[in-house]
């Protein structure tokens, strides 16, 4: 009985880990390697484990760093069941396309160019087709329903508070006379955050493999965060400028919109107009709109009163091309919503090309900046950009609102382990290594916990895990 590290160990994006015991192997999600252009070249890369060999996967949510090279698994032969919750199902359906089709547009781009210069033409990681065949695997789950889903293997879907469908992954394994109980956490939201609902405390386990993303440091208060943004709407008012906000198109820009409508009056919204840029974050809300049974207290009295998805006022859709152009003509007064959340492609990128250099204008970020990203370049300070090949300066206000994160911050993770009764030994993913160190250190100074970081290729014999006192 084995568990081997390949993906998000010693960094944030591409999770991907194999469970084996009894002759099984189970992979625990397969996520895209997300930041700079040479990062993602990884993605590429033939797997380190043979497809064939995989008897089951189990998918912990359905962001693109956890999901987004299933279509490129069964590209490459993988035909056999992935687990995951319902509503992760459903959004799959919405990214995996979405990515399959930005893929596809990109080596179309690459290629008109090459062609010109007489070079071999590129093909895309995988195509729509390839994620429709991926997304035939997926079999949904409902919270709290335990399933065997190999000789020896069960497991158990509990809510996870970070998007729509997030999961911790509970495991029970036994291989002849050893049993092993391991969780996986997924990606952990934070407490008291909109909509949804806290992540779920467990109580016991053997080993939890955990992430660490935000292990390093405290997000703000929220109730000086949304002071925090009534200021910026102010500010950009009195500047005459516009308002960018690159955002996740799964739960942040749900959450953004929630946020807007409860704080309509006191942000003074109704002078500006807003703009959800961003056809899968649209299909997305629809989909938070159809699982009214996982919203928190709040957003359930808000829901019961409502025949419709609730909309803004002054909120406008832009499903098309033409109707995303056409924002980038207003001067002042419009805050816009669009992907990607790491500023990497999508509609943010146009936006940014046509408001970055303005000093009037503010761009706030909401969510994690992967290294190499133009987000992270943005956050770090960068005085000027490369933008579809042009070197755009950097006069817009940059400001970093960490309270939206839908990470939990090194409290939240902590907590969520305080839940553990036996204080279990914990292996540290998704996070960069001085994030995991940190992290690493709270754990054993505050928690009673033995932790350790991990990297791609560690391989972690279950048979002797420290077993600690209670």
């Amino acid at each position: 009985m084995e568990l081997e590290f390949f993906g998000a160990a010693g960094e944030v994006t591409g999770s991907c880990h194999i469970l084996h015991v009894g002759g099984h192997k189970l992979l625990l999600d397969c996520g895209m390697i997300q930041g700079s252009r040479k990062t993602e070249q990884r993605n590429a890369d033939p797997f380190p484990f043979s497809t064939s060999d995989i008897d089951a996967v189990v998918l912990s949510h359905a962001h693109i760093d956890h999901s987004g090279r299933l279509p490129l698994l069964a590209k490459r032969g993988y035909s056999g069941p992935i687990y995951t919750h319902n509503a992760s199902r459903d959004l799959c359906h919405i990214l995996l396309q979405d990515s399959a089709r930005l893929g596809e547009r990109d080596a179309e781009l690459q290629n008109r160019k090459r062609e010109r210069k007489g070079l071999s033409p590129v093909k895309p990681l995988y195509t729509v087709a390839d994620a429709e065949a991926a997304l035939t695997l997926i079999e949904g789950s409902h919270y709290d329903d335990r399933r065997e889903i190999l000789p020896g293997v069960s497991i158990r879907f509990r809510d996870a508070g970070h998007i729509m469908g997030s999961s911790i992954v509970e495991m029970w394994v036994k291989e002849g006379s050893l049993e092993r109980k391991i969780v996986f956490s997924g990606d952990l939201g934070q407490y008291d955050t909109p909509v949804l609902k806290d992540p779920t405390p467990i109580e016991e386990a053997d080993l939890v493999l955990m992430e660490s993303t935000y292990g390093d440091r405290d997000h703000r208060d929220r109730e000086l965060t949304f002071q925090e943004i009534g200021e910026i709407i102010q500010e950009a008012r009195h500047n005459r400028g516009n308002i960018l906000i690159p955002a996740f198109a799964v739960g942040r820009s749900q959450e953004l919109l929630y946020l807007f409508g409860k704080h309509f009056d006191e942000w003074g919204l109704e002078r500006w107009q807003i703009f959800l840029d961003s056809p899968m974050a649209i299909e997305a809300s629809r989909v938070y709109w159809d699982y009214p049974h996982l919203y928190d207290e709040e957003a359930t009295k808000l829901r019961r009163d409502l025949d419709q998805m609730p909309l803004l006022p002054n909120l406008r859709l832009s499903q098309a091309t033409e109707e995303s152009m056409q924002i980038n003509k207003i001067r002042s007064g419009a805050i816009v919503i669009a992907g990607s959340g790491m500023c990497n492609g999508g509609r943010i990128i146009h936006h940014l090309k046509h408001n970055l250099w303005r000093k009037e204008c503010q761009v706030i970020i909401v969510g994690y900046q992967a290294q190499g990203s133009l987000g992270r370049r943005l956050v770090e300070g960068s005085k000027d950009v490369r933008i579809y090949g042009e070197t755009v300066r950097v006069g817009a206000r940059i400001r970093t609102v960490g309270g939206l994160s839908a990470h939990g911050d090194r409290e939240d993770l902590a907590n969520w382990y305080r839940g553990f009764e036996n204080r279990p030994p914990v292996c540290l993913v998704h996070g960069e290594i001085s994030a995991a160190e940190s992290f690493k250190h709270k754990l054993e100074t505050e928690c009673g916990a033995t932790a350790r970081l991990t990297q791609p290729g560690l391989k972690l014999d279950l048979e002797k895990l420290p077993q600690l006192e209670h």
